[in-house]
């Protein structure tokens, strides 16, 4: 069967380190932290006093006040990262055959803030189940989709991917089989979370998942590091328009780069940590390569899930070796989380646009906050610690993994 070509032809981003594409660029290249202080809510009795918040992000600079109060900020975050995907794109939303515009999001948990806010006013009233209209609506995390879809009468296929941290990466895979299969032209893909909350802090708090160095917050992302003690908390979206290769030429659109492979497997192992020797990575890496036909030695960059957790980044490292052998030690590899935090279900999308990035500017963002090298990972891996590298990057990886053993892993690579 013939498969379509599929490319990238708009970004949007609202991350912790920059509210645009361009924004997030410059923060990723200049090693910005986008750690800080929580400003959300009182942190006094928690563990972890900070996170990778937005910053300056106003919902009604970009949507109508009567339109940003019926929505939970992850689908705030999805309607403005989705904007800037669709202006950047240049798409002509009067010409298109809508019927073939599909939109295909991830979140991973999805409105909390909503449902933590509506459970508190109940506990805090007489009893009488008083709840907003919109409750339901604001949580579900298909509601991101949704809205972008009706605004822009998109009626092609239209859901949400739920796979924890791996959630916008799925979503990014299914949107290239979509369009790979012929039943789109173009899918509007990402995803957005907003879990920088009482209820997300406290539960990632009890399960000893992230960093307590809330003496220096900035610092406290640390992947591959040998003092790392958890990942940061972020929030955000990410957006891409994948389009069909022929549909975009036709066109004249700007070509950021081929969206050639995806992966995905299963650890099959533990409900939150990572397979001891990396079974699941390796496979995910695997058949994404094979996905794409592709050799190990094609690869240029790897953004790695990297959270900066013990046991995860060893893994993944091991995982890595294992796969591309010697030619591991020639790669460059980083973790972008380093800076924005982890964003959960929008974490595969913001990296999948570092990775776009970086082939697009010949520049390799750095892991950064490295200061002690961990002994049981290989010294001849280069990590691009604390600084950005120059690269001509043909060809891009970018992992993902969640709570539950779900693995994706995604193959750009540079337009012929």
């Amino acid at each position: 069967m013939h498969l379509r070509r599929v490319v990238v032809t708009g970004i949007g981003a609202l991350t912790p380190i920059g509210n645009s594409k361009d924004e997030y660029w410059d923060g990723l290249v200049n090693g910005k932290s986008g750690a800080a202080p929580i400003t959300y809510f009182d942190t006094e009795k928690f563990k972890t006093k900070f996170a990778c918040e937005l910053k300056g992000f106003v919902p009604t600079d970009f949507l109508e006040r009567k339109e940003a109060r019926k929505m939970d900020k992850f689908a705030q975050y999805a309607m403005v990262a989705s904007d800037e995907a669709i202006a950047d794109a240049k798409l002509d939303l009067d010409g298109l055959n809508k019927l073939r515009v599909g939109v295909i999001w991830g979140a991973g948990i999805g409105g909390i803030e909503t449902f933590q806010q509506e459970v508190l006013n109940f506990a805090e009233g007489d009893g009488t189940p008083r709840f907003n209209p919109f409750f339901i609506p604001k949580m579900i995390a298909d509601i991101a989709p949704g809205n972008i879809s009706i605004k822009h009468g998109f009626m092609g296929p239209n859901y949400t991917t739920v796979s924890a941290c791996a959630s916008s990466a799925n979503a990014m895979i299914d949107s290239l089989n979509y369009i790979r299969l012929g039943h789109c032209d173009v899918v509007v893909t990402g995803g957005s979370e907003a879990a920088v909350t009482i209820a997300g802090m406290g539960g990632f708090n009890a399960m000893h998942a992230l960093s307590t160095r809330n003496d220096s917050p900035e610092t406290a992302s640390r992947p591959f590091d040998a003092t790392r003690d958890g990942f940061v908390l972020g929030e955000g979206a990410g957006a891409l328009i994948l389009e069909d290769y022929e549909h975009a030429k036709a066109r004249g659109a700007k070509i950021y780069a081929e969206v050639v492979g995806g992966g995905l497997s299963s650890d099959a192992y533990h409900m939150t940590a990572p397979h001891p020797d990396g079974l699941g990575v390796v496979a995910v890496m695997k058949n994404c390569l094979a996905d794409a036909g592709l050799t190990p030695e094609s690869v240029d960059t790897i953004n790695t899930h990297g959270t900066a957790t013990p046991l995860g980044d060893v893994a993944e490292l091991k995982a890595i070796s294992e796969v591309f052998g010697d030619h591991a030690k020639t790669i460059n590899i980083n973790s972008t989380k380093s800076m924005t935090g982890h964003l959960l279900g929008a974490a595969g999308a913001i990296e999948a646009i570092a990775s776009i990035l970086s082939m697009e500017h010949g520049v390799v963002p750095p892991t950064i906050n490295h200061t002690t090298v961990d002994e049981s990972i290989d010294p001849e891996l280069n990590l691009t610690l604390n600084q950005a590298q120059k690269r001509d990057v043909k060809v891009a990886m970018s992992n993902t993994f969640g709570f539950g053993g779900h693995n994706a892993c995604i193959l750009f690579k540079k337009l012929d």
